[in-house]
């Protein structure tokens, strides 16, 4: 679909030409990676911020919902480094931690890595002009007509780029934490790569502390590498984002041959939160797993669109997502599986399923299937419906009353892909997310 041309620019886009225009001389990076950023602009200033016309975004009109653009936030202090330091020594999340604090690395409130396990700051690498590493942050064409995609290449500040080197085996996870030390309202750009070498296995688990990704405009890509015979797996906790709050993230993933990959998104809270994956099969025989679930009330806005892209043979794609909508909430799903001419023996999977508590939510359906090759297993999905009444009164027949009845269902419903994680220390943490939820929707 070709960009379209928007006669008159927003408040907020205005801004952003200025932040860039302003920041762009600092930004780390020598003259290949400016050139990466004076294109990416470019390319996100020829359409704008994305609106209803653009295909991808008819159900996020972020032209109209997004009014002005925050201030670039400013490094952190040492002052609010060391109050994030013992804020986190507190927390005492399961396995090694990397921090991004208002988008920028802060390698002292890090942990170090496993041996075989490299990481550095993005700017560090940006500034190296390393030419492999700088050609899979480009994203390598995967997601490259996203506008926010294209402004996130731009504005990058900082991020991480984690490096596993053939064979290693990690068990516990890498938690890549997003934290904030300023408390004026700002936008924070962070642009991080995972490389998985081949036959190495890595978990990596994306969360927010405090308010970091939970207020101002958050502006995240997360790309993956994974290599032949590797195994990747991610969870992301989006939760807790505050009303007026804007989170747009970007997760791009390449995937080898024989390699297993394997991601887990939950999203609650206010706000608008878009999340956008784009995932590619470049090697034949590899099997992909991508879910979510979306616990929505209020007035709160969840979006999580897709595209799966089958380039080689043989392999094996599963998408499921789900929704728990009260309220006034908006849901949207929006799914696309792409099979090349060449893919052939694909086995793809998509199904979104939505539980509607209240007859004032709407849920956005959207799955598609694009497919040109013969030999092929291909299907989607997706229901829009309310709690089951038989098994209601089966619950309260035993004795429990109506709140509770329908709280075993919902976490039923919504733990079912919880519980595929494959790790119990990330299982117990978003279970207790789950029912954290369900317990402030009662007493709401």
């Amino acid at each position: 679909m070709t960009a379209q041309i928007i006669p008159t620019r927003t408040q907020a886009e205005t801004a952003l030409a200025e932040a860039f225009g302003a920041a762009k001389a600092t930004l780390p990076g020598g003259a290949e990676v400016a050139k990466l950023r004076e294109d990416s602009f470019a390319a996100f200033h020829a359409t704008g911020l994305p609106h209803r016309r653009i295909e991808a975004w008819h159900y996020t009109d972020l032209r109209t919902l997004m009014r002005e653009a925050l201030p670039i936030a400013p490094l952190p202090s040492a002052a609010a480094i060391e109050t994030l330091r013992a804020e986190l020594t507190a927390s005492g999340a399961p396995g090694q931690r990397l921090v991004l604090v208002d988008g920028v690395f802060a390698p002292e409130l890090s942990d170090s890595l496993p041996a075989g396990v490299t990481v550095r700051s993005l700017a560090s690498v940006l500034t190296e002009g390393r030419p492999d590493l700088i050609t899979l942050l480009s994203g390598q064409n995967l997601g490259a007509k996203d506008p926010i995609v294209s402004l996130n290449a731009a504005l990058m500040q900082d991020g991480v780029v984690i490096e596993a080197a053939p064979g290693v085996e990690i068990a516990e996870p890498i938690n890549l934490i997003y934290a904030t030390a300023t408390s004026a309202p700002a936008a924070r750009f962070s642009r991080s790569l995972v490389v998985v070498g081949a036959g190495a296995s890595i978990r990596v688990a994306e969360s927010s502390f405090g308010q970091g990704g939970r207020t101002g405009q958050t502006f995240g890509c997360l790309i993956v590498s994974v290599g032949d015979g590797a195994k990747f797996d991610h969870t992301a906790m989006v939760t807790e984002t505050v009303p007026g709050s804007v989170r747009l993230d970007s997760f791009i993933a390449h995937v080898g041959a024989k390699a297993k990959f394997d991601s887990f998104a939950l999203i609650t809270g206010g706000g608008l939160v878009r999340r956008q994956i784009f995932l590619r099969f470049d090697g034949a025989d590899s099997e992909g797993s991508l879910r979510g679930v979306s616990l929505l009330r209020g007035r709160e806005h969840a979006d999580t669109t897709l595209f799966v892209e089958h380039a080689a043979p043989g392999c094996t794609g599963r998408e499921t997502f789900k929704y728990i909508l009260d309220e006034e909430a908006t849901g949207v799903f929006q799914g696309k599986i792409h099979v090349a001419p060449h893919a052939q023996k694909t086995d793809g999977r998509m199904m979104s399923r939505a539980l509607l508590l209240s007859d004032n939510v709407a849920m956005n359906n959207k799955p598609e299937l694009e497919i040109f090759a013969d030999d092929v297993a291909c299907g989607h999905g997706a229901t829009c419906g309310g709690l089951n009444v038989d098994q209601l009164f089966y619950i309260q027949a035993r004795g429990l009353p109506y709140a509770e009845a329908e709280a075993l269902l919902l976490d039923a419903f919504a733990g079912e892909l919880v519980d595929e994680i494959g790790h119990e220390g990330l299982i117990e943490i978003f279970r207790s997310e789950v029912a954290n939820w369900l317990s402030a929707r009662v007493k709401a």
